[in-house]
């Protein structure tokens, strides 16, 4: 498993950077994006059936990525941050 997930974020152009178990470094992002999905909708709704489960974490995405001011991001939204990476790409010809 581990070839395959090198290979796929190698042809994402995502740079692997291995850290040490327990670093709290390695997953501090992600494990913050994960209490705010809990904290927000996870131990405060519940849903009926898979399909709306799915529905509303659609609709909490689209919530986080065009509302949510993050500090790391410069207190812009991460829809901001990724058009302003998407601008700074070169054009391919």
């Amino acid at each position: 498993m581990s070839h395959g997930f090198q290979s796929e974020i190698s042809l994402l152009g995502i740079k692997s950077s291995p850290v040490f178990v327990r670093s709290p470094e390695g997953n501090g992002c992600p494990e913050r994006f994960f209490h705010i999905l809990k904290e927000n909708l996870l131990w405060v709704r519940t849903s009926g059936t898979v399909e709306e489960l799915r529905q509303v974490l659609l609709e909490f995405q689209r919530t986080y990525n065009e509302n949510w001011i993050i500090q790391r991001h410069g207190y812009k939204t991460p829809a901001q941050v990724r058009r302003e990476q998407l601008q700074a790409l070169p054009l391919v010809a």
